[in-house]
């Protein structure tokens, strides 16, 4: 009877390890995903204005859809950016003579504020890859630092930017963020959480954007950078009149 405990015992416990296949890495991001709102991402639709640009968001494992509206002087313009594409409308009638080379940085930019907005659940896309860099520390708090990749086919024109982020060990919250990227000619960000606000479930974060005098650095430098007083404020990065309206199912 002992022995059959025994290798019953043994083979449950070898079933339940070799299922959790994830990397430490995976696991960090995934606790973080639920501490930030878990399943609440993939049922509901995001609204929220950014720089005077109304942005609606909805993102599941497998569909997304982005749009951004606003109003300049040729009327009222709608983008869209889904699994099929990127279409642009004015007034309501569709654009058909935009190059590619616009297409792919309208598209980026749409694609850019909803990746900052919805972090970290992004982070779980096929296309991502995460690497676990140990633990750091900043003021006195232990962090672990993932480093994000992006495979080219399916990471978008910007696959070869790279990402740093910080999340608390104690609490799994993204309290820094650093990337590197090269459209546009390039450069390199750190982004420091400087207030937090609670929607629906969520947690949505603003952030002071900072940038060093040289931005041929790499991404792993920002963290002595930061630390030494060597970052410029750039921006503020702020989402305003949020709304998260589940879906029905």
């Amino acid at each position: 009877m002992r022995l059959q405990f025994l290798f019953g015992f043994l083979f449950g416990l070898t079933v339940f390890t070799s299922c959790d296949s994830r990397t430490e890495a995976e696991k960090i991001v995934d606790k973080a995903i639920e501490v930030y709102g878990g399943d609440i991402y993939s049922n509901s639709k995001v609204e929220f204005d950014f720089r005077d640009i109304h942005y609606t968001i909805f993102k599941t494992e497998d569909r997304f859809e982005y749009v951004r509206e606003f109003s300049d002087s040729t009327g009222n313009v709608k983008d869209l950016l889904n699994n099929d594409g990127f279409v642009r409308t004015v007034n309501g009638a569709k654009i058909d003579t935009l190059s590619e080379e616009w297409i792919g940085k309208y598209s980026r930019s749409v694609n850019s504020v909803a990746y900052f907005a919805y972090l970290p659940y992004g982070l779980n896309d096929p296309s991502v890859f995460k690497t676990s860099l140990g633990e750091t520390e900043i003021d006195g708090e232990k962090y672990d630092l993932i480093k994000v990749t992006f495979a080219e086919e399916g990471g978008g024109e910007d696959y070869d930017d790279e990402f740093l982020y910080w999340i608390g060990a104690e609490d799994s919250l993204i309290d820094y963020m650093a990337y590197s990227y090269h459209t546009d000619g390039g450069g390199v960000r750190m982004r420091e959480v400087s207030t937090v606000q609670e929607v629906g479930g969520i947690r949505f974060q603003n952030y002071l954007n900072l940038k060093p005098a040289d931005e041929s650095v790499s991404v792993e430098k920002m963290q002595e950078l930061y630390e030494a007083g060597e970052l410029e404020l750039l921006s503020e990065i702020n989402l305003e009149n949020i709304k998260v309206q589940p879906l029905d199912k």
